[in-house]
C-alpha cells in the first residue's frame, strides 16, 4: 500500500513539475497583428501591433520595442517611399529566438 502511495505522489510531483517547467522549455512566442504582409501604406505611417510571450527582449530591425506587462506592443513609425522589410526578433533569457518578417510598401 505504501508503495502505491509513493508512486502516486511521485507521479503528481512529476506532472506538476512538467506544468511549471513548460515556459522554460517552450521558448518565446511572437504574433504580429499589424502590419499585414505585403501591405501598402500611402501616408508612410505604419502602425505596428503584436504580442510576445516568454521573451526577455524584442527588437524591430535591431532597435528595441517596448511592451506592456501582458506582452502586447504597439508603435507608429514613419517610413520613406519604397519597399521595406520589417524583421521582428523575440529572444528569451536562454538565447532562443523567434523571428517574424513583414514586407511593406510606401507608394
Amino acid at each position: 500500500m505504501i508503495k502505491y502511495l509513493i508512486i502516486a505522489v511521485l507521479l503528481i510531483l512529476a506532472g506538476y513539475g512538467s506544468i511549471e517547467a513548460w515556459p522554460l522549455v517552450a521558448g518565446p512566442s511572437l504574433s504580429i497583428e499589424s502590419p499585414a504582409d505585403n501591405a501598402s501604406f500611402p501616408g508612410g505611417l505604419v502602425t505596428i501591433k503584436g504580442r510576445v510571450v516568454r521573451a526577455a527582449a524584442l527588437t524591430l530591425d535591431g532597435a528595441p520595442l517596448f511592451r506592456d506587462q501582458g506582452g502586447g506592443f504597439s508603435s507608429t513609425l514613419t517610413f520613406p517611399q519604397g519597399g521595406s522589410i520589417l524583421t521582428f526578433v523575440a529572444t528569451d533569457r536562454f538565447g532562443r529566438r523567434v523571428t517574424a518578417t513583414r514586407s511593406i510598401f510606401i507608394p
